[in-house]
């Protein structure tokens, strides 16, 4: 068996052509696929993130269609990710954007702002399509995150501190990700943003495991 993981956007690409040649090639090689977009939020994640998963069964070995994991009862907050979570280093934000997202109030954005000082931020963005909620960004304590990315501190994607102005520390990235309090990262602050917000979330990831450790298990029995 194989488990694939990408963003959700690889569907469309090129208006689905690129997704459609990697199930064939995977068919080729001889797997039978089962494919499903799964938000991380649904499994144990405090974060709203979906991501494409791609399950491959061996011909030889496939007995049965392989099931995705069951939803989560209970979504996690930042509040349940972030309590008592280790001190640790992390990016800062230039003097301009802490004077913006001290106007904005916890679950806000550009929206809370006055449309000078909206402008004044965004410059070019303010006039572009769509609703553009990333931007002055501040989280709320009772609500998941959004999708964390590799850089805290783009205008684009911007995930303010709910209380302090300031972005996620490493270890507050980590937490959101599900990563344990002891597993270790390497290299510059923004590597180790960069390696954390590129991860599979560690509980999504788990639950896709587990069900295929089960799949495996039942085909053993049914080989018997």
């Amino acid at each position: 068996m194989f488990l694939a993981e990408n963003v959700k956007g690889l569907l469309n690409h090129d208006n689905g052509k690129t997704f459609k040649t990697m199930l064939n090639i995977f068919e080729n090689l001889g797997y039978k696929l089962s494919w499903q977009v799964l938000n991380a939020l649904d499994y144990g994640v405090p974060q709203k993130r979906n991501r494409l998963v791609v399950v491959g069964v061996r011909n030889d070995l496939h007995f049965k269609k392989f099931l995705f994991p069951k939803k989560v009862d209970k979504f996690l907050t930042l509040k349940d990710a972030l309590k008592n979570v280790p001190k640790s280093i992390g990016a800062v934000y230039s003097e301009k954007k802490k004077i913006v997202l001290a106007m904005v109030p916890a679950g806000g954005c550009w929206r809370n702002l006055t449309e000078a000082i909206a402008k004044n931020y965004m410059g070019k963005s303010y006039f572009l399509s769509g609703g553009k909620t990333g931007m002055a960004r501040k989280l709320s304590w009772d609500e998941p995150s959004l999708t964390l990315t590799c850089s805290p501190v783009q205008m684009q994607t911007e995930r303010c501190h709910p209380e302090e102005i300031r972005p996620f520390t490493t270890r507050e990235y980590a937490r959101i990700q599900t990563f344990p309090d002891n597993w270790e990262f390497f290299g510059s602050v923004n590597n180790v943003y960069k390696q954390i917000g590129n991860a599979v979330p560690v509980n999504l990831a788990k639950s896709v495991g587990l069900e295929i450790i089960k799949y495996l298990d039942d085909m053993g029995k049914e080989n018997k």
